[in-house]
């Protein structure tokens, strides 16, 4: 656009227009011919392409099967499928129907692949439980769906410059292609439906909104169209885009909003039960959380709580925000209590005292050592004064320093030398540090290194006066 005269002379329109221009996508842009050869060398999957995506869908599943997030990031880098997501958006973007159909049939060979290669694993792998890394991708959530499309507006973009970055392998990092579809595998191989469906969801999110990110983009850069499409058929692919997005995210807004409410619930309930069961002789073992159903489930040891008492308690749910909530008490003596779990959580709470109790012993233990050890330095300070008069800026403290050395016998020495060698322990060194108005001789040094080494009984006592 031409400048106008108003705008190339008013400073505040240049710099507008400057600050707008530090968001151009045309800046940096790669050529058309380059971007078209990129993706569409991305959609394809043959020659050693299937066998990359079989070796990383095992690493995956490996850092599943293991709760391993590392394993899982390096198999995501390695992971070849977001080339032919993105070669569905171009192609949408440039109406070239030809390279859509590729690019879905190339991701349905692979998300077959990858299904049939986890599948076959953890049906082989003697490990079964199910980790929290397997766990986070059964049940996405909105937040998945803005992660997939902020990551696939950042991986279109990177795609399209002169230069490439680190762009594509953090988007395949972020987006987590691979850990779906190996946790849908996993389901698949124990017979866990809700786990395949929840993880096949969340690849199906994944796919749809990093294509729908891509067309966007495109949209904005403009490339040639690979052919003419009439109005009537362009405003048709917008819709049916339009309906794919909307009916794929929806069901995300359900599940957060499960997953909020939950949270919430579980909060409220934890500050709940800290709240009313705060009693000097009755402890809380044990807290049993259960939003689906609204249960709250307590365990006590101690004195036993009157029936009379956890019914006043029942009563002051509705104004914690637990209206409709169910409390159950169990405690010691009851005939449907749980021994294990009583017993797990009195374990539990001992060994937290016992901590507590052993921190809290080292504190006063280094406490009144702090008081002895300043009180003596007022008397070794008031000592020295009395005997060196030009002594001034007096500091007495303690450091730290290898212990020294106890005298030994020769036996002793020997045995000692058939010991592996380690490293002396530490331990406090009293230090006196001191300014003389006159220079002090050598024997007053030394003599006053002696005493100093003798009322703080240390071999190990330093002093540095200047």
């Amino acid at each position: 656009m031409p400048k106008t005269p108003s705008s190339s002379s008013n400073p505040a329109a240049r710099s507008w227009h400057g600050f707008l221009n530090r968001f151009s996508l045309l800046d940096e842009k790669a050529d058309d011919t380059m971007i078209d050869e990129s993706l569409r060398a991305g959609v394809e999957l043959r020659g050693a392409t299937p066998w990359i995506l079989m070796f990383a869908i095992f690493v995956a599943s490996i850092g599943l099967n293991v709760n391993s997030t590392a394993v899982i990031i390096g198999a995501m880098l390695i992971s070849p499928l977001m080339g032919p997501i993105m070669g569905i958006g171009y192609g949408i973007g440039i109406y070239d129907f030809t390279l859509i159909r590729k690019s879905v049939g190339n991701l349905l060979i692979a998300t077959l692949i990858s299904l049939l290669t986890s599948t076959v694993y953890f049906a082989l792998s003697p490990l079964t439980e199910a980790h929290s890394e397997l766990l986070a991708r059964t049940s996405p959530t909105i937040w998945d769906v803005l992660i997939a499309l902020f990551g696939g507006f950042a991986g279109i973009i990177g795609v399209t410059r002169k230069e490439k970055t680190n762009v594509i392998p953090g988007v395949a990092i972020a987006t987590a292609l691979m850990p779906p579809l190996c946790t849908a595998g996993y389901g698949l191989a124990n017979g866990n439906w809700a786990y395949f469906l929840g993880a096949f969801y969340l690849f199906s999110i994944n796919c749809v909104y990093i294509a729908a990110a891509a067309v966007l983009v495109i949209g904005l850069l403009n490339p040639p169209h690979k052919q003419f499409v009439d109005p009537v058929m362009e405003t048709r692919v917008k819709r049916v885009l339009f309906l794919v997005v909307l009916l794929t995210g929806l069901p995300s807004l359900y599940l957060a909003y499960r997953l909020v409410g939950n949270e919430v619930f579980h909060s409220k309930a934890s500050q709940f039960v800290r709240q009313e069961f705060n009693f000097p002789k009755s402890h809380v073992v044990e807290i049993g959380i259960t939003p689906k159903n609204k249960h709250v489930e307590v365990t006590l040891i101690g004195d036993r709580l009157s029936a009379r008492t956890i019914d006043t308690i029942r009563t002051h749910l509705p104004a914690t925000g637990l209206k409709g909530a169910i409390l159950t008490v169990h405690q010691a003596g009851d005939d449907n209590i749980d021994i294990n779990t009583l017993r797990d959580g009195i374990v539990k709470e001992l060994s937290g005292n016992e901590l507590a109790l052993a921190s809290r012993d080292q504190q006063i233990a280094d406490l009144r050592r702090q008081v002895a050890w300043s009180a003596q330095s007022a008397q070794l300070t008031a000592e020295l004064k009395t005997q060196y008069p030009d002594l001034t800026d007096i500091l007495i403290g303690e450091g730290v320093g290898a212990a020294p050395p106890e005298e030994t016998d020769g036996d002793s020495a020997d045995s000692a030398s058939m010991e592996p060698e380690s490293a002396p322990e530490t331990a406090p060194v009293p230090i006196l540090v001191a300014h003389s108005a006159k220079r002090l001789s050598r024997q007053d040094m030394a003599r006053i290194e002696d005493w100093f080494r003798v009322r703080t009984q240390s071999k190990a006592a330093r002093i540095a006066i200047d």
